[in-house]
């Protein structure tokens, strides 16, 4: 068996005069979980949309566990699981009836269909509501209804198109604990998120594309050095003098700000780099009032790769 279970090559995509994909590769590999991060409009939803062969490409090559999404829709579809970003569920019926329901449409034994949905109903915590209908719902068990929809036929694959959007804490860590249990069975797993911290948490492996390119691809730590080193920042204390803590303060790309009072410089985070820096404060006699070392940050990523900042919400053609 291969160890990519998912190939894509050269993926392009349009909607009349607007260029949503241009050229996407990626491989993913067996069991591992891969984050897709971008602005609106970047493609993310597209690139799903694609893979789920919910819509066709313009031109490229999309594999799924060795499947050819456009020539072989129908065994894609019977290896795949989706939760897309709106949950897909009959409200009139219970929480077990939706997943019983998706297990026949799946053509699974009654049998099996059954024991599947109590199963998930337990792992998902909706065993006390799952003879209660959908609409009697809150939002966060709307969503983990949908997704365990999606693994009633246990699939290898599964896309997750931003599935702890609109989910309180508890819910979405709920989702998260999910998400680990089910890449340790094996699992390959794609999702798109507008939290960069769920990428950070959940991904083994994150691709930030951008106007419909990949701009960089990497683990969460690979992408974080791409910002540059970790950062120093002083307090000086208002009985010292500031510019004499400037001058004393030497380091690479140093920062302040005279009115915070705030010194900051790049630091490759030793422990023998930070005493030194503070052996020089306490020989100048400067006092400070506060410490502290930031880490780069997949925001920090995000900023510096795209532009701008994270938007919270997606577009239709996204």
């Amino acid at each position: 068996m291969a160890k990519d279970a998912i190939v894509i090559k050269n993926l392009t995509k349009s909607f009349k005069e607007l260029k949503v994909l241009e050229g996407i590769d990626m491989q993913i590999e067996r069991g591992a979980i891969f984050a897709l991060l971008g602005p609106n409009g970047a493609g993310k939803t597209t690139t799903i949309r694609i893979l789920s062969t919910l819509l066709l490409p313009d031109s490229g090559e999309v594999t799924i566990n060795g499947y050819d999404v456009v020539k072989q829709a129908d065994q894609v579809r019977s290896i795949i699981g989706l939760t897309g970003q709106y949950a897909a569920i009959d409200e009139y019926l219970t929480g077990k009836e939706n997943l019983e329901m998706m297990g026949h449409l799946y053509h699974l034994r009654s049998e099996d269909v059954k024991k599947r949905a109590v199963l998930l109903l337990e792992q998902f915590e909706l065993t006390d509501a799952a003879n209660r209908p959908a609409k009697t719902y809150s939002g966060g068990m709307r969503r983990r209804l949908d997704l365990a929809a999606s693994l009633i036929a246990s699939p290898p694959i599964i896309f997750l198109d931003e599935p702890t959007t609109g989910l309180d804490p508890r819910s979405r860590l709920v989702v998260w604990d999910t998400v680990k249990e089910l890449a340790k069975e094996g699992i390959t797993i794609l999702l798109t998120t507008q939290y960069l911290e769920e990428a950070d948490i959940l991904a083994d492996k994150i691709a930030v594309i951008d106007k419909g390119k990949v701009i960089a691809e990497g683990s969460s730590n690979e992408l974080k050095q791409k910002v540059g080193k970790e950062r120093l920042e002083f307090t000086i204390a208002k009985g010292s003098d500031f510019s004499q803590a400037v001058s004393v303060i030497q380091g690479e790309a140093q920062q302040s700000d005279v009115k915070a009072r705030l010194i900051s410089i790049a630091t490759d985070g030793t422990v023998t780099e930070i005493q030194k820096v503070l052996t020089s404060i306490e020989n100048a006699n400067i006092q400070i009032e506060g410490l502290a070392l930031h880490k780069p940050t997949l925001d920090d990523v995000f900023l510096k790769l795209t532009g701008h900042e994270a938007e919270k919400k997606e577009e239709n053609h996204d």
